[in-house]
């Protein structure tokens, strides 16, 4: 077993923190959600985890979405008395709804099913951190 915590476990757990404490203000916390999903995205990439297309497509569309936020924001918003329509709005929508899907598929880890093992895992490991049904 590890004495010392790996780099890309630590860099997921950043994330996570990022991506929850980002969701106390959505709109200056926006930062800190792109943050932390970047974090997500690169540490399930390293470790080759078997949902980590999930991740990379949550961060691509938090990116989007937030890009837009503030593109939009620098242009004085939309509706109201702005000259841009309300369904200049859409361009934000992938940010909450990437959001929300990265929270499930958290859920999904933590709660959830566990998937497979890296291919390259150790038997201690995959012992330890993927419970399999005999």
């Amino acid at each position: 077993m590890q004495d010392s915590i790996s780099w890309s476990r630590l860099l997921f757990m950043i994330g996570v923190l990022c991506v929850l404490i980002g969701a106390l203000d959505p709109m200056e916390g926006s930062v800190l959600i792109l943050a932390g999903s970047g974090m997500l995205a690169a540490s399930t990439f390293r470790d080759k985890e078997e949902r980590w297309k999930w991740y990379t497509g949550a961060f691509a569309a938090i990116a989007f979405g937030v890009f837009f936020l503030f593109f939009l924001s620098s242009l004085g918003g939309f509706g109201g008395t702005s000259e841009l329509s309300w369904w200049w709005g859409i361009l934000i929508l992938p940010y909450p709804i990437a959001w929300v899907f990265l929270i499930v598929i958290l859920a999904l880890r933590l709660f959830g099913k566990p998937g497979k093992p890296p291919k390259d895992a150790d038997k201690e490991t995959e012992i330890l951190d993927y419970p399999t049904k005999d």
